[in-house]
């Protein structure tokens, strides 16, 4: 379980990196408004749902007796909760929101017949739909951004475990 383990982990880790600090930067900058819209429409959704399985896996693979090994110490069992919880939340509650409220925001849009960027006065509809979203998105930024710290502090442990390696 070992090996399985730390490939979990490592691959968690990663992906939360990656996908967080790297490529939602890179296509924000380098597409187009409704590009990177349809773009993160289709990929948060499977982030969500592959750092919660790896969570679960993680847990599930914990040496030497995995879940027991996570229950039996605090120094387990509270991060990788605190990550699950928080990855819980993106994933059913608000990322399915702010993904709402931004294809919302791009039909409002078509109404207005002007996009919530340009200058001059937004529409009420608008204005209360950049609103949510700025909420929803902020919270969703801000509940991985925790998965991510509870996912390094998880680490810290991880990196105190024996393996059974002979030295």
């Amino acid at each position: 379980m070992a090996p399985l383990h730390l490939f979990a982990y490592s691959t968690l880790l990663g992906a939360e990196l990656y996908q967080s600090f790297v490529m939602t930067k890179l296509a924000y900058k380098a597409l187009p408004n409704s590009s990177f819209t349809t773009l993160q429409k289709r990929v948060f959704p499977v982030y969500f749902q592959g750092q919660t399985l790896l969570l679960g896996l993680i847990a599930f693979t914990l040496p030497p007796q995995g879940p027991k090994s996570v229950i039996s110490s605090k120094s387990n069992w509270i991060p990788l909760t605190v990550a699950g919880g928080t990855a819980a939340l993106n994933l059913f509650v608000y990322g399915p929101r702010s993904q709402r409220l931004m294809i919302e925001r791009v039909h409002q849009v078509t109404r207005d017949s002007k996009h919530s960027t340009d200058p001059g006065e937004l529409s009420v509809e608008m204005q209360n739909l950049n609103r949510s979203f700025s909420r929803a998105h902020a919270m969703s930024i801000h509940l991985n951004l925790m998965t991510i710290i509870a996912t390094l502090c998880y680490g810290w442990q991880v990196s105190k475990l024996n393996f059974g390696v002979v030295r």
